[in-house]
């Protein structure tokens, strides 16, 4: 996804475009979060599975063309079905495929999607999605599909779009339901602000209800549901069974879905006091429409200022959730500390002075990094490294195997939430510079704390 005023107005000419011209044309919509084995297949020449792999829930949904039995010689061999129909695919200008889906009954329930244009699978992040929509139905069936990057803002669209969640992996969905339910979270709020504004108060009902908490008070607005939901009093990651999994659950989860809504208010009272102003006046259909013309260029800053908010904050809230989560479990930290010129680690565990003493314990001291998202900004934190050791704490799901390979060799340690590291989604299973935070916290940090006190 480009700038949030491209998709505004719905650019064909870029991804976000085509997935909105997509849910419009659509019925109803497939979407997958593709396995590493579903782009492998792209991107090496020996592996066995061809195309993506499609659970049978979704297979026998009736989104897809009934199977069919293929004919084949002699009674014992194995029945193989199959379904062959049209996928068109213009992120690469249109081109028509005769997609098969085919069911092989000797091996379970397994069903693979091939005959797919390699080019689009070839290149994608770990945990990127296919999107298929049915744009024509009935005995020869269309379908129009898109690949969606996970590390591109597409995905983010997407996921937001269709309230798609951290542990997404695969649904059909109604594209028109979905929209609609925006929709109705919108208008349901639009009443309030519309009285507010015909009673001249929307000035102090944007202050009262339509105002951004600060980014640590929206943090501990997210901690405090978490703990609701899950019946505890606090964050010791000793005692949560996946403390790593619970980072995820309250930033990407909960936080996400608090923010959004918080967003929405925001937005919807500012797009109001641009267009209408702050006191209420005789108006008509005309005026509306001179008004909100003469106002494109400050509602095309409003709509800017709020995707580069999502990005800036989320950075910042994770530092409060690790630093809650060292705080409960009685780690000793040091947070933001200038260990040398121009580099200032998130923390230090257990503190600046330990890691800088003379006693050979100061080589247990170590940094501990924290970013939501990561893509080439793991490179920012290595410069922080020096002798000590490093560890890169994140929640994210799309990085690829070789900048793995590269944190490892400038000595970085990344510590994940627990289902990421086995998750066929992701690559981090095969790397040993990978912990879980329950191994980060139960092999690295606990048998220090002792030293560090």
């Amino acid at each position: 996804m480009r700038e949030q005023t491209e998709f505004l107005f719905g650019n064909p000419e870029n991804d976000t475009g085509l997935l909105l011209s997509l849910l419009k044309k659509a019925r109803r919509l497939f979407v997958k979060k593709l396995s590493n084995n579903d782009r492998d297949w792209a991107r090496f020449t020996n592996k066995h599975q061809a195309g993506v792999y499609i659970p049978h829930e979704q297979r026998d949904s009736g989104f897809f063309p009934d199977l069919v039995s293929v004919p084949r010689q002699g009674s014992q061999v194995h029945e193989i079905r199959e379904t062959i129909f049209t996928t068109v695919w213009p992120q690469i200008g249109g081109d028509v495929k005769s997609s098969r889906l085919v069911h092989y009954t000797s091996k379970g329930q397994e069903t693979h999607l091939t005959r797919l244009p390699r080019i689009l699978f070839a290149d994608l992040l770990p945990a990127s999605f296919l999107v298929m929509g049915a744009v024509e139905e009935g005995v020869n069936p269309v379908f129009e599909c898109l690949t969606i990057d996970s590390g591109s803002d597409d995905a983010a669209y997407l996921a937001e779009l269709l309230d798609i969640g951290p542990e997404f992996l695969v649904d059909v969905f109604d594209p028109s339901a979905a929209i609609e339910a925006e929709r109705g979270r919108i208008f349901n709020f639009a009443d309030r602000v519309i009285s507010a504004w015909m009673g001249g108060q929307i000035s102090l009902f944007a202050a009262t209800n339509a105002s951004m908490p600060a980014t640590a008070d929206l943090a501990l607005l997210a901690r405090t549901e978490y703990l609701r939901r899950h019946a505890r009093t606090n964050l010791n990651p000793f005692e949560i069974e996946c403390p790593g999994d619970a980072l995820r659950e309250i930033s990407r989860s909960i936080e996400w879905d608090l923010f959004r809504d918080f967003q929405r208010r925001e937005r919807a009272v500012a797009l109001v006091r641009i267009v209408m102003g702050d006191v209420p006046v005789e108006t008509n259909a005309a005026n509306v429409i001179r008004r909100l013309v003469d106002s494109l260029p400050e509602i095309d800053r409003l709509m800017l200022s709020a995707s580069q908010q999502r990005k800036s904050r989320a950075g910042y809230s994770y530092e409060h959730h690790i630093e809650a989560m060292l705080r409960d479990g009685g780690i000793p930290y040091e947070k933001q500390v200038i260990i040398e010129k121009r580099k200032r680690p998130d923390f230090v565990l257990p503190s600046l002075a330990f890691l800088n003493g003379k006693s050979p314990d100061a080589a247990t001291g170590l940094i501990l990094s924290a970013k939501t998202t990561l893509r080439e900004r793991w490179k920012q934190v290595e410069r922080e490294k020096g002798q000590r050791d490093l560890f890169l704490t994140t929640v994210d799901e799309n990085i690829a195997g070789n900048a793995i390979e590269d944190m490892a060799s400038f000595g970085v340690w990344l510590v994940i939430p627990e289902s990421l590291k086995k998750a066929d989604e992701s690559e981090y299973k095969r790397y040993k510079n990978v912990l879980s935070f329950r191994e980060f916290c139960d092999d690295v940090v606990k048998p220090r704390i002792n030293v560090w006190e």
